[in-house]
């Protein structure tokens, strides 16, 4: 199909859903820079090969993965055209992902609480890469959070339907994304010391 046709709706439709696959080209691009410097840095001899990742980001992890999952049952509630129970899955979604960003920061105190500091006399150059690439990561899922309440209110509002979805595509699209990729950087930094 021509990217030309269809109606006005269509056309602005298509724009939409471009311009998020624009944003998460450019986040891939920025993470995969943060986590190539990371690499580069390795070799470094101050580089920390003996650290353990805090258990709070591996529960956080399972937290962004069960709150995909309630995403894909609020999607496919508003497309049987059951609202309330949508409602009910978007207002899950929304407490897992305030909870993953809480256990974050539980995580950022297991690292401190171990000696780790992002930045001053005591930090060290592996540990202000994981505390700058989880804070950039947190800052993206608030992007999130922001995206689900408008989804939320909107579901609310009855302005999605079997017909209407796009807004709750977008946001599940960009929700999916952000636990793609944490599930990644955690596996990067489990897996990459």
């Amino acid at each position: 199909m021509d990217l030309t046709e269809g109606t006005d709706k269509e056309k602005k439709d298509r724009a939409k859903k471009m311009m998020l696959w624009f944003g998460i080209a450019s986040l891939i691009m920025g993470f995969a820079g943060w986590t190539s410097a990371y690499i580069v840095s390795s070799s470094r001899k101050d580089w920390l090969k003996d650290f353990e990742i805090p258990t709070a980001f591996l529960y956080s992890t399972l937290i962004i993965i069960i709150s995909s999952g309630t995403y894909i049952l609020a999607k496919k509630a508003i497309k049987s055209n059951n609202s309330s129970l949508g409602t009910k899955w978007l207002f899950i979604t929304l407490l897992l992902g305030i909870a993953f960003i809480l256990i974050q920061f539980s995580g950022f105190s297991q690292l401190i609480s171990q000696g780790y500091y992002f930045t001053g006399p005591t930090s060290n150059i592996t540990m202000s890469y994981i505390f700058l690439i989880a804070a950039v990561h947190i800052v993206h899922v608030i992007a999130g959070l922001i995206s689900l309440l408008v989804v939320l209110y909107n579901n609310l509002a009855n302005k999605y339907s079997d017909k209407n979805m796009l807004g709750v595509e977008l946001g599940a699209t960009f929700w999916h994304f952000l636990d793609l990729l944490w599930v990644y950087l955690i596996l990067f930094f489990y897996f990459f010391k």
